[in-house]
């Protein structure tokens, strides 16, 4: 009897995705990427049905429609179809779309015709041969509850999308948008922005004490020669008659007075001294947050960066003639789990490579309720890859990643850092000083993941000691604001208080860019006029929409749908009717003119002849005819730097926007005459100080 041939059809999002599996499956399998996305709500209407439980209709996306039909083609030629997405609930609806697309499962009607493509589901947290061929043995089901959290996720923030927006054309600008993260991310911005202009610095001084350990102990110590045996060191004035001076507690220049004062001709004498050992134990392997955050810290990258890294490392990357396999687990997980396969080659690489003192092995729980300990943490495939193994087939920004990513990893699994501390309190007359010192007895997980540390190592010295004084030191200080948000101060604060999902935070970051409600100064977000005005109208009119503990709850509300145990559509009820209802009021209610009023200028119109006034638009203040809509003359408010222009020498430079995304750019008043732009001014100006310098030099 002649073999009939089977093919099992594999479909993933991605196409690398696709390449890397192709590497570790016979021919009978044949690997297919969906591009992502299959179905989604249609672009130009609602696309939900909020008289009907809420019901979405989904459309294919004209970008998807030639792929949908590669996917039909091989379906009808394949045995069996395995769904082989992302294990995230985005990656589970993908799934669910592809099924549903691909009329997968039993027979809607039964007839004779009716031909069905048995189906399976695998994830696999990285992809690896093993893992690929571990999740083959053991498919399971679509987990329709995390599609349903995914549904409701995505029809949320559809009606906000659909229903505030157009509310915010009406009354502020074309082009604005609104959404239940980026609205609270905007606000976090121009609260901290609030806090910053608010803020009044509060005077303080410290007086630290520069002593010297004396050779010869006398009452009137004087060590000239101050040989090896004599060491200086610095203490800071924590006591004034026996009770503790708080930070704020030296307050003016006459107070410090009054103790120096106090201070001549005292005596410093050694009268306590505590010595202890500290342990310093690593930090757990990264989550989606924690990485983003360290990578912005350490690295520079910015969130979307990272991600758009971690998916090459991911999906795994050409080194030959084929893609190799994944080089890192899922890079969207909130958990802090490690395989114990993971966990063991941990053990045996630091053993091998360090020695047997620096392994210490541990499991992390994340204290999340969300989270889910059946995924991993964001860790390297292979421990044994070492960062420098692999360089050759990385790019710069792949092989940062990566050495980021195996370090926390392989440091989690190392022994405590052992620091020996001593602090040291001096007497003088009615006041105390105080010196801390430490060094590092045992460097542990130090010695591949460094932290901010910094060694201090006090003489040794015993009680009742007489210290010589070398100078007091009086420096007076400043309270400061508190810094504007980093990106990955944003994505730290937002996760604290359980606002989106670790696939949210990098594009919530990019769109409350691209709307022009924030920007970034020194790498740290400051909300534009626009983004004030916007949060300004919701906090005051949709207080719930930008409400951080109502945002945090709808939060809650998906994870408690994605464990099956609430229904998605008494949610979305329980939102819909009041939002619906506060919609209708405020677009009675609310003005423009109240909103953002037009400010009159003594410019005149170079068309007509009317007075130009201040209009505000989706990117800011610009020029208008008053006259408008018979006159529609308008043009951009210029804000000249004072900066001459590098390449005509004629010209200034001038604030300009980009027209797509508003981008913040600076370009020569000459143009079109002259062409001259530049993205950082900056560096811009930095270059011709060092020019300056060097023709000041020659």
């Amino acid at each position: 009897m002649q073999n009939i041939k089977t093919m099992k059809l594999i479909i993933v999002e991605s196409p690398t995705k696709a390449r890397t599996i192709t590497n570790f499956l016979s021919k009978d399998y044949e690997i297919e990427s969906s591009y992502g996305h299959v179905r989604d709500l249609p672009r130009g209407d609602l696309g939900v049905d909020v008289e009907k439980n809420f019901e979405p209709r989904y459309v294919i996306p004209t970008k998807a429609r030639k792929q949908v039909g590669v996917l039909k083609k091989l379906a009808q030629k394949a045995d069996l179809i395995i769904l082989a997405t992302d294990e995230d609930r985005e990656g589970e609806a993908i799934a669910w779309h592809i099924a549903q697309i691909l009329d997968l499962g039993e027979c809607k009607v039964k007839s004779a015709k009716c031909k069905t493509v048995p189906y399976k589901r695998i994830v696999f947290h990285e992809i690896t041969k093993n893992a690929i061929l571990r999740a083959l043995e053991k498919p399971r089901e679509i987990d329709m509850h995390r599609v349903d959290a995914q549904q409701a996720r995505r029809i949320l923030d559809r009606l906000v999308g659909y229903k505030l927006s157009p509310f915010l054309w009406k009354k502020v600008a074309r082009g604005l948008s609104a959404g239940r993260v980026q609205s609270v991310a905007v606000r976090l911005v121009a609260e901290r922005e609030a806090e910053i202009n608010a803020f009044k610095p509060e005077e303080y001084w410290t007086i630290v004490a520069s002593l010297l350990k004396c050779k010869v102990q006398s009452a009137k110590c004087k060590n000239k020669d101050k040989d090896k045996e004599s060491e200086i060191f610095c203490a800071t004035l924590i006591k004034a008659n026996n009770k503790v001076i708080p930070k704020l507690g030296i307050k003016c220049k006459a107070e410090v007075d009054k103790i120096l004062g106090d201070l001549k001709n005292a005596e410093y004498q050694v009268i306590d001294i505590e010595q202890k050992q500290k342990k310093r134990n690593p930090l757990p392997p990264f989550t989606t947050s924690t990485l983003q955050q360290e990578a912005g810290n350490r690295l520079g990258f910015s969130a979307k960066q990272t991600m758009m890294i971690a998916q090459q490392l991911y999906e795994g990357l050409k080194t030959g003639k084929k893609a190799e396999a994944g080089l890192i687990t899922y890079m969207r997980t909130d958990s802090f789990n490690l395989a114990e396969s993971a966990l063991r080659k941990a053990g045996t690489l630091i053993s091998e490579k360090y020695g047997k003192n620096y392994v210490c092995i541990r499991r992390y729980k994340t204290r999340k309720k969300s989270a889910q300990e059946a995924h991993e943490a964001i860790r390297p495939t292979n421990p044994f890859k070492t960062p420098e193994s692999i360089q050759k087939y990385l790019d710069a920004k792949q092989f940062k990643l990566y050495d980021l990513i195996w370090r926390r990893m392989i440091a989690s699994q190392m022994s405590a850092a052992v620091l020996d501390a001593m602090r040291v309190d001096i007497k003088a007359s009615n006041y105390v000083f105080r010196a801390t010192g430490q060094r590092i007895e045992f460097d542990g997980f130090l010695k591949i993941y460094p932290l901010k540390f910094k060694e201090n190592i006090l003489p040794a010295l015993s009680l009742d000691q007489i210290l010589e004084l070398q100078k007091l030191i009086s420096e007076q200080h400043f309270t400061k604001p508190p810094a504007r948000y980093s990106e990955a101060g944003l994505i730290k604060i937002l996760e604290k208080f359980g606002i989106g999902r670790p696939s949210t935070y990098a594009p919530t970051l990019h769109t409350i860019q691209a709307r022009g409600y924030v920007e970034k100064i020194d790498r740290r977000f400051k909300p534009k006029e626009m983004g004030l005005i916007v949060n300004k109208l919701l906090v005051k009119h949709f207080p719930k929409i930008v409400d951080i503990d109502f945002t945090a709850k709808m939060e809650q509300d998906l994870d408690e749908i994605a464990l099956g145990k609430k229904e998605w559509q008494p949610i979305i009820s329980e939102f819909w009717k009041p939002f619906s209802e506060n919609l209708k009021e405020k677009y009675e209610e609310v003005e423009k003119k109240d909103v953002v009023p037009d400010q009159k200028t003594d410019q005149k119109c170079e068309k007509c002849g009317k007075p130009m006034i201040i209009k505000m638009g989706r990117f800011g203040k610009f020029l208008a005819c008053s006259g408008f809509p018979e006159c529609k003359n308008a043009k951009p408010i210029v804000k000249s730097t004072g900066i001459k222009c590098p390449k005509c020498k004629k010209g200034e430079l001038a604030e300009k926007h980009t027209k797509k995304r508003g981008r913040v750019f600076w370009g020569c008043n000459r143009y079109p005459k002259c062409d001259f732009a530049v993205w950082d001014l900056k560096k811009l100006e930095q270059g011709e100080k060092k020019e300056e310098d060097k023709s000041k030099e020659k």
